[in-house]
């Protein structure tokens, strides 16, 4: 799925991750570089053209990585809480 930054934003506003634009086109960059993200261009109706970010197929294996991961990690905890 493709996403505008905008839209990201907002979905981040309502969790303990919000975050604003200075500190996510930076990352974006830096996962760019990477090559866990892509973008393209998209022709906006209300205005100038918008950049939509989409993850490349090493940034849905990482994903999935830190997804296995997490899991671990809140088994472990819960483990340790009993």
């Amino acid at each position: 799925d493709k996403v505008y930054v905008a839209d990201m934003l907002k979905a981040l506003s309502d969790t303990d991750f919000a975050t604003q634009e200075g500190t996510l086109y930076p990352l974006l960059g830096k996962m760019r570089r990477e090559e866990l993200v892509d973008y393209e261009w998209q022709e906006s109706e209300t205005g100038p053209p918008r950049k939509y970010y989409k993850l490349t197929n090493k940034g849905k294996s990482q994903l999935a990585e830190l997804v296995d991961y997490w899991k671990y990690i809140n088994t472990t905890i819960q483990k340790l809480g009993r």
